[in-house]
């Protein structure tokens, strides 16, 4: 299988852009030997959360997209429910916050005292119960093509990123077919993941038909945000953890990890894979794209 060695990024809806102002910052060090160095980092700032008038959260992230965020983070913590009317996300960059204003109030109080922090590089938090939301879901079958994976990992890792700029940084990718639509970034997976979450909320994007591909590791948090978002497949450079894969198995959501090059790790959903292709056919992996991620 030989891939396209053209990048589209016209492809995209959505795409990553590493030279935006304010995403990095210029730092001046020395390197191993004592020779001045100055390199681009990531910047982290807060970003207020407000449903209503009930302050939630305060998020580091890079900056970009706040509303997508804020939506998505309030979809995926199940404070706001697909019945909800939206009629207003308001940003103030002055104080960095995002007001996201409802039809009708609701209190938030019992959801917001029982917290569970998660294992997000950046310490995502859950509220409330993290099974609330799944009894008695049934993803969508749909079947996934092995050819959409690999051409799927070829044309994200090879797209500009900050990732790439900067580094210290993950990135998820809504998906369709081969095609990827939407990359966001952030210091956090589930930042990332969120700011997608949003992008669909805003855009009124089913999740049916999608493919969620991620650079973090695939943890019970990111498989519950996947199915909430109604997206029956989740991909990854990365690695797994156990309840992470029970929840997929027992959700029906299609688990694969540590893609990279020729290879990947299917741990849940392996009856919907569709391999339309021979993996030693398969173009190897670019070394000078290669993420940290294929080695964790």
């Amino acid at each position: 299988m030989q891939l396209s060695t053209e990048l589209h990024l016209s492809d995209y809806l959505i795409a990553p852009d590493p030279g935006a102002a304010r995403l990095t910052r210029a730092v001046a060090g020395h390197d191993e030997t004592g020779a001045p160095v100055t390199i681009n980092v990531v910047e982290e700032r807060p970003l207020t959360i407000f449903l209503n008038r009930r302050e939630i959260v305060t998020a580091m992230t890079i900056g970009d997209y706040p509303e997508y965020l804020a939506l998505g983070f309030l979809r995926n913590q199940g404070m706001l429910s697909e019945d909800d009317q939206i009629i207003g996300v308001d940003y103030d960059d002055d104080i960095e916050t995002v007001v996201v204003r409802t039809a009708t109030e609701t209190d938030y109080e019992d959801k917001l005292s029982r917290k569970t922090r998660t294992s997000g590089c950046a310490v995502g938090t859950v509220f409330g119960d993290m099974m609330e939301g799944l009894e008695g879901l049934t993803l969508p079958s749909t079947p996934v093509k092995t050819s959409w994976l690999y051409a799927l990992s070829q044309k994200i890792n090879r797209t500009p990123s900050l990732y790439l700029e900067a580094g210290a940084i993950h990135g998820t990718v809504l998906c369709e077919g081969d095609r990827p639509l939407v990359y966001m970034e952030d210091v956090g997976r589930h930042n990332a993941v969120d700011k997608v979450a949003g992008w669909m909320l805003d855009q009124g994007v089913s999740g049916a038909d999608k493919i969620l591909y991620t650079t973090g590791r695939l943890t019970s948090e990111m498989v519950i945000k996947t199915a909430q978002m109604g997206i029956p497949a989740l991909v990854s450079r990365s690695g797994f953890t156990a309840w992470g894969v029970e929840i997929a198995n027992e959700i029906g959501l299609t688990l694969i990890g540590r893609m990279r090059g020729q290879r990947f790790t299917c741990l849940a959903g392996e009856e919907r894979l569709i391999r339309d292709v021979d993996p030693a056919h398969v173009t190897r992996e670019d070394s000078k794209h290669r993420r940290k991620g294929a080695d964790t």
